[in-house]
């Protein structure tokens, strides 16, 4: 059992990273954080890389369900400017940003080898035997 703990812990030791001293040190040039004692919280960061995180919440109900609300930025590598707005609360998280995809409006047109398969499944489902079919 030893010799299984050893050997462990020499492969995670062989597998870590070595060279830190050539890694970039970023700095942290704004972190403020403030916890109240009714639950209500701020955190606002930024980095030396340009990213900036602000966020709040606060408790309701007699849950203790937190709502949060905030936003994030950063420049991705291609050099386009990332900006997503948030909120979190019973509906879930709802981020909203220009970079996100959107759902094409609905109704939208359906292709006709789509209807086609839905009168075929149809078909087949009035067929089958009264015992044998999915019923709701």
């Amino acid at each position: 059992m030893k010799i299984i703990l050893l050997v462990a812990l020499a492969a995670a030791a062989a597998a870590a990273p070595q060279d830190y001293a050539s890694r970039e040190v970023i700095p942290i040039l704004k972190d403020v954080r403030v916890q109240e004692d009714d639950g209500r919280y701020s955190v606002d960061v930024e980095t030396g890389n340009g990213i900036i995180h602000s966020q709040s919440g606060s408790p309701t109900g007699a849950d203790g369900t937190v709502i949060k609300a905030g936003e994030y930025s950063y420049t991705a590598p291609d050099g386009t400017p990332v900006v997503v707005k948030f909120v979190a609360d019973e509906n879930g998280y709802q981020p909203q940003s220009d970079l996100l995809p959107v759902a094409p409006a609905f109704p939208h047109p359906i292709p006709q080898f789509v209807l086609d398969q839905i009168a075929f499944a149809a078909q087949q489902e009035a067929n089958r035997p009264r015992n044998e079919r999915y019923e709701e």
